[in-house]
């Protein structure tokens, strides 16, 4: 080696922890701000004056650009390193969340939501493909679990922590605390991470029909999810945009077959571990919101307690997400993704069982916690089954894709439990919640049933590729 850059061996760079740490940690910023704002809506409902459609974008603004876009700051990870598009990324993402939080009109919020969606997009796939890239075997595995738990902590950390700013600074300040983290993680960054050009062979030509067309057919499927849980399933709108979205992939489709330089090689998708990975994070992702939607609303609209003490219950929900994706990242090389992610499942449905035939806060918490220790298993058997096997110049891509069906999972967790608690939701109750509750549990043992069969039997070693010298950056 004549250069400082990490080889494909585990023992190449020495500060690669240090450097998954400050990852992790951006990481765990852009999930918690999908969740945060919820407990902070009423807030800036009062104060900006939004209406109800305003404020629902408020939500999905950020959630559409970021899954929208996500494919292609992957790919662009690829052609153009990783390193450059960690660094734009949340650079553009602290300067969202400052605008988002010095909002004075609904118009600005959303603006600052939207570019906040933009950095994410660009921030969250490259720096998923950095720790690929800096791991591998079993370190890889472990890493993987310190993100996945990182990642699925943030979430009901949002929660909580959405609980006490409410209460506390107010609104604004679920946006402003991005701001010194997100700099004092670049700072970091620009001292640890090892020069990662782009893959030997890649050619730094952007397929830009193909991520229009896939970012526009991504933005809508959530969209239309999204609208889904509020309209209807069947409404002419949500059918409109879901049909739209349809003919966008396929037109997707059809142009990564013809034109010389691809977003994405459609092959990737079609292969085993990466489908299933694929199929078990967006499950997990969808069992995961569901039951932060819900254990939302049950809290506060059912069960009449506050912001703070709301956010304070989802405290264990966050430790046993996060205890889950540890445990998984120990445990996956010993007992394989496919059993791994049946116990995760089966815990998550049993956990989830819980509140659907006996509803009180206690046994509500109990429950969902229990649930989440293996909704955080999930996460890491998702990431390991799926980049497992991806050669260092897919990992851009790879871990884009990964990340979109993150997103898309998101809003088909919503858009169901929403539909199914609508009673409760509008004429109080907890009869629509123990349904909904019910109907999470029931999905999870179908997708145990599905995973079972699609994740490969055994997880190997990471693949040979990353110990070529193709893969010295």
């Amino acid at each position: 080696m004549t250069t400082p850059s990490p080889p494909g061996t585990v023992g190449a760079y020495p500060k690669r922890w240090l450097a998954l740490g400050l990852l992790g940690a951006a990481q765990f910023m852009l999930i918690l701000d999908v969740t945060v704002v919820a407990i902070a809506l009423p807030q800036m409902e009062a104060d900006l004056s939004l209406s109800r459609e305003a404020l629902t974008w408020v939500v999905t603004a950020y959630t559409v650009a970021f899954g929208g876009l996500m494919l292609l700051g992957g790919r662009s990870a690829d052609l153009f390193g990783a390193k450059p598009i960690v660094y734009t990324g949340l650079t553009v993402f602290v300067a969202g969340s400052l605008a988002a939080g010095f909002a004075d009109s609904g118009t600005v919020l959303l603006a600052g939501r939207i570019a906040q969606g933009i950095g994410a997009a660009m921030l969250s796939p490259a720096a998923l493909s950095v720790v690929v890239r800096l791991f591998d075997g079993d370190e890889r595995n472990r890493a993987l679990g310190i993100w996945s738990a990182l990642g699925g902590g943030g979430a009901a950390v949002g929660v909580l922590l959405g609980g006490l700013i409410s209460a506390g600074p107010g609104w604004p300040w679920v946006f402003f605390v991005n701001v010194p983290v997100g700099v004092i993680v670049l700072i970091g960054l620009l001292r640890v991470l090892p020069p990662l050009p782009p893959q030997p062979g890649a050619r730094p030509r952007l397929d830009v029909l193909g991520a229009i067309l896939v970012t526009g057919a991504t933005g809508l499927t959530i969209y239309a999810l999204t609208i889904a849980g509020e309209t209807g399933w069947t409404a002419p709108r949500t059918l409109v945009f879901a049909g739209i979205a349809v003919v966008l992939y396929l037109l997707f489709g059809w142009w990564q077959n013809t034109t010389r330089s691809p977003l994405m090689n459609l092959s990737l998708l079609g292969r085993r571990p990466v489908f299933a990975g694929a199929f078990v994070l967006a499950t997990a992702t969808a069992l995961m919101v569901a039951v932060f939607f819900l254990g939302t609303f049950y809290f506060q609209q059912y069960a009449g307690y506050g912001p703070l003490v709301t956010g304070l219950l989802f405290l264990p929900i966050a430790l046993a997400t996060m205890a889950g994706a540890q445990m998984a990242g120990k445990l996956v090389g010993k007992l394989g993704a496919r059993k791994l992610g049946a116990i995760g499942m089966i815990v998550g449905a049993i956990g989830l069982l819980v509140p659907a035939l006996w509803s009180t806060t206690l046994t509500t918490t109990v429950g969902i916690s229990f649930g989440a220790l293996g909704i955080g298993m999930l996460f890491v058997v998702a990431s390991v089954t799926a980049l497992g096997q991806v050669a260092p110049e897919e990992a851009g891509i790879a871990s884009g894709l990964l990340s979109t069906f993150h997103e898309i999972g998101a809003s088909v967790g919503v858009a169901t439990v929403s539909s199914i608690a609508v009673v409760s939701l509008t004429a109080g109750g907890d009869a629509g919640f123990q349904r909904a509750f019910l109907a999470v549990a029931i999905g999870a043992v179908a997708a145990t049933i599905i995973a079972s069969i699609a994740i490969p039997g055994r997880a190997r070693q990471a693949s040979p590729a990353p110990h070529s010298s193709s893969d010295t950056p």
